[in-house]
């Protein structure tokens, strides 16, 4: 198995050949959001309330009926709601820790059914997906800690998910905290328990990167100021945007599992990515890095042609390190 694979095709940057489904969808993203008032013009609770029943930028995520949801019981007490997603023909291979996306302010495990459906049937692993605490109501350290008493849960079989192949990973703001997961895993409980990680258009310089800070107010589904606010909201004063706590592409990152960083070339969070798996690399972990010629953030939740190879690529990712792990 090739160690890491971060050659650039220069056609992901290339206008002419971006696939036309994706420039159909960045399009439909201006007109919708110049038709919508800004989120946070709303009170949180109804963007969040929106978003959950499709009434948000993205569509609207049916429920998995087979869905298991429980309680685990943190650190100092604390009721985390987990979500377990088993593989529909009753075979599984191990377990995948799946932190959502939304800016650690917005989302919930539950809006990922449709796609945890698909990546547990295609890999043949439970996933488990925690619905961490979110800002502002409670603000950093909150969600890195339940995703951590999760996890830790995880690797020492306190969950009713089998441990056989263990992977981790998320989307946008879930793949930061994934990453943040992993370091504290190794860090603090001398454990490094996860395989691989399948890290989707994350944020990982919360001080903003040069290409978060560029993109200005052209909303393909996030936009500067979204990052600004999210960030506000997600980061106590106390604590500097640059802190490795914080912003996890200023920290160690050697000893890590195998990493699949993905983006789409027109997402404002390109930079984090490419910055990232650099870092990944040169940590001496091995890497991938998958880029979409105009894919906008999280492209893959519109459906279409692009999305569903880009989800198959990162299943595909997870089962051949099921058959052949380092």
């Amino acid at each position: 198995m090739a160690k890491a694979r971060l050659a650039i095709d220069p056609q992901a940057f290339d206008p002419e050949s971006t696939d036309p489904e994706l420039v159909k969808l960045a399009e439909w993203l201006r007109t919708e959001h110049r038709q919508r008032p800004d989120p946070w013009s709303l009170p949180l609770d109804k963007v969040r309330q929106a978003r959950k029943e499709g009434k948000g930028i993205f569509p609207y995520a049916p429920r998995d009926k087979a869905a298991e949801t429980l309680i685990h019981l943190g650190s100092a007490g604390r009721e985390i709601p987990i979500r377990i997603i088993r593989p529909s023909n009753g075979a599984t291979r191990g377990s995948f820790l799946h932190l959502h996306g939304g800016g650690w302010v917005f989302g919930g495990a539950e809006e990922s059914d449709p796609r945890l459906r698909q990546l547990a049937d295609a890999t043949g692993l439970t996933v488990v997906s925690v619905e961490y605490r979110l800002a502002p109501e409670h603000p950093f350290p909150a969600a890195p800690d339940d995703c951590v008493d999760v996890a830790l849960a995880l690797a020492n079989g306190h969950l009713p998910a089998p441990r056989g192949y263990l992977a981790i990973g998320g989307e946008s703001a879930g793949a930061h905290l994934a990453v943040l997961t992993l370091i504290r895993l190794r860090d603090d409980y001398k454990l490094r328990p996860f395989g691989a990680a399948l890290l989707v258009a994350g944020c990982y310089d919360l001080s903003l990167t040069p290409s978060v800070r560029a993109a200005g107010e052209d909303r393909l589904v996030l936009n500067t100021d979204d990052i600004k606010e999210f960030v506000l909201r997600f980061v106590p004063d106390s604590y500097p945007l640059k802190d490795p706590r914080v912003s996890p592409l200023y920290a160690d990152l050697e000893g890590l599992p195998a990493a699949r960083f993905s983006c789409g070339t027109r997402d404002l969070l390109l930079d984090d990515t490419l910055f990232m798996a650099m870092r990944w690399f040169a940590a001496g972990n091995p890497v991938e890095l998958h880029l979409t010629n105009g894919g906008v953030h999280v492209f893959e939740a519109f459906g279409g042609e692009a999305g569903r190879k880009s989800l198959e690529g990162m299943e595909a990712y997870l089962r051949e390190r099921i058959d052949f792990p380092a």
